[in-house]
Parts: structure tokens; C-alpha cells; sequence
């Protein structure tokens, strides 16, 4: 009887310890089982990949992939009560964010190259963009050989300013490149006349050029800047563990065709804050990049 009992015991201890494997969970997986929170960075305006509603709600289409990797963290932990903190970021502090481990993943539209991946890790791609520049149609400005001797706004910590620094070297255009904080700000710029153009990723510009009350005042570069580059989600570098589950739960939307109706959501129906369609069905490469999953290492 008394070894029937002890057996018990051990039986009712085991059944209501926490799952062995969290006390043998390190890196990123291993602080959201200790803390209970998944730190999600965002952008405040970034649309329609993410940013904040009227509200306050962190939403846009990074965001929902990100929240679908939340669900699969809190399966993986068997932890329901994983809570998302929502962390702020801008192109400038994304990086240290996620090196430092302030941010777990960070769901926005951050281009994937060589040069970052020796600070941080990257998803499998869930865009492809490549630069362009905006421009008041009133100005008539149509090549980038039209920018030379012109005032150039584009976000510092992008790699946008760094391909507009190299280009307005190799070619000796006379920039005068002007660095700012924010999409929003350097948008702004262009729309007061203070800035002749603003160099970003055409998607984006897309987007702010779609949320204006006049969309017919401003124009899209056909010339680029750039070849299409991937976009990713940050994580920090090295954590394998955590970059599997992530690229795992990516690669399982991507290839039950449920990216369809997320990219839908964002790029071919009316988004908040306006209402604003950017009318962008899914390209051709990007289709395929997600019919075949794999990580970016060009």
C-alpha cells in the first residue's frame, strides 16, 4: 500500500511540474518560458507591413505572421498564457533591439543582405521589394539622372540611403542626401517641397503615396535603385532553435496556400487606417519564393 501511494505521489508531481524540456530550453525560447512574454518589435508606421491603428493596435501583414509564430511558441512551450509585448523600432534601432534581446522577433519590412546577417538572423523571405524614389509629378522629375544637384531624403539605418550614398558617388550626381528619422518625415520633405525625391523601397512608397489625399500629385520611379531584395523577420544570430520553429511555422503558411488569404488581407483589399487598396497582387517571383521555402543567403 505504502509503495502504491509513493507511486501516486510521483504520478500527481510529474503530472503537475512544468514540461521537463522548458527547464532544459536556452536562447530566445528559453526567456519566453522563463518570463512568459514574446517581445515583438514593430514599426509604428510602416503599412502595410506594420504600424499602429487610431487605437493604438499594433497590426499589418508582418504582424499576422508574426502572431501565427506566437501561436506555434505557446504549442511548442504547451503554454497558453504566453503574452506579446509590443516593442517599438525604427530602421535605425532594429538591430541593437534584437542583438541586445529587447526584441525576440521583429515583424516589419527589413531587407535581408550579407552585411546584416553578420549582426543578426533572418526568416525565410516574406517579401520582395526592390528602391525607387517618389517624387511631386509638378517637378518633373523622371530618371535618376534628374536628381543630380537635387536635396534626397531617405531614413538613416536603411539600406535605401546606402545604395542613394553609393550611387551618388559612383556617378557623380551631387546629391545633397538628406538623412532622416523616420519614412514618415522624409515622405513629408518631398510633399512640403523641401526634398526633391525620397529614396525606399518601392512597396512602401506605394503605400504613402496611396494613403495621400491626392495620390495624382506625386510619382513612382520606374528607374531603380536596386535589384529586388527579400525582406525577413529579425532574430538574433546563432539561435537555431528559435530560427527552426520560426522558419517551421513560415514554411507551413507559405505552402498550405494560407499566405494567400493573409497577402490578400494587406495588398488587394481595403486597409485600415483609410480604407486604401494598393491593389498589388502577389508577383511572380515572390509566388514562387514561397511555394519553395528557403533561406536568402546571397
Amino acid at each position: 500500500m505504502k509503495k502504491r501511494t509513493l507511486a501516486l505521489v510521483a504520478l500527481l508531481a510529474l503530472l503537475l511540474s512544468p514540461p521537463a524540456f522548458t527547464q532544459e530550453l536556452t536562447g530566445t525560447l528559453g526567456k519566453i518560458a522563463a518570463t512568459g512574454e514574446i517581445s515583438i518589435g514593430y514599426r509604428q508606421s510602416e503599412s502595410p507591413f506594420a504600424f499602429e491603428a487610431s487605437d493604438g493596435t499594433v497590426m499589418g501583414f508582418s504582424i499576422d505572421l508574426c502572431l501565427h509564430i506566437v501561436d506555434k511558441v505557446r504549442a511548442h512551450l504547451q503554454r497558453d498564457d504566453i503574452v506579446v509585448k509590443y516593442v517599438a523600432a525604427t530602421p535605425a534601432t532594429r538591430f541593437i533591439l534584437v542583438k541586445s534581446g529587447a526584441i525576440d522577433l521583429e515583424c516589419a519590412a527589413t531587407t535581408n543582405n550579407a552585411e546584416r546577417r553578420q549582426i543578426v538572423d533572418f526568416s525565410f523571405p516574406h517579401f520582395l521589394t526592390a528602391s525607387r524614389f517618389v517624387s511631386r509629378l509638378s517637378d518633373g522629375i523622371v530618371s535618376i539622372d534628374d536628381l543630380a544637384g537635387r536635396t534626397v531624403a531617405s531614413a538613416s539605418g536603411t539600406v535605401n540611403i546606402d545604395q542613394l550614398n553609393a550611387l551618388n558617388r559612383d556617378r557623380n550626381l551631387n546629391i545633397a542626401v538628406l538623412p532622416t528619422k523616420s519614412n514618415d518625415e522624409a515622405f513629408d520633405l518631398v510633399a512640403d517641397g523641401r526634398a526633391s525625391a525620397f529614396v525606399m523601397d518601392d512597396i512602401l512608397l506605394a503605400a504613402k503615396i496611396a494613403a495621400t489625399s491626392d495620390p495624382s500629385k506625386y510619382v513612382l520611379s520606374t528607374d531603380t535603385l536596386s535589384s529586388p531584395e527579400p525582406y525577413g523577420l529579425l532574430l538574433q544570430r546563432g539561435d537555431e532553435a528559435f530560427k527552426a520553429l520560426v522558419n517551421e511555422t513560415l514554411a507551413a503558411i507559405y505552402t498550405s496556400g494560407q499566405i494567400d488569404t493573409i497577402y490578400a488581407k494587406w495588398f488587394t483589399e481595403p486597409i485600415p487606417p483609410n480604407g486604401v487598396n494598393l491593389n498589388l497582387p502577389m508577383s511572380a517571383a515572390l509566388a514562387s519564393a514561397f511555394k519553395d521555402p528557403a533561406e536568402y543567403l546571397q
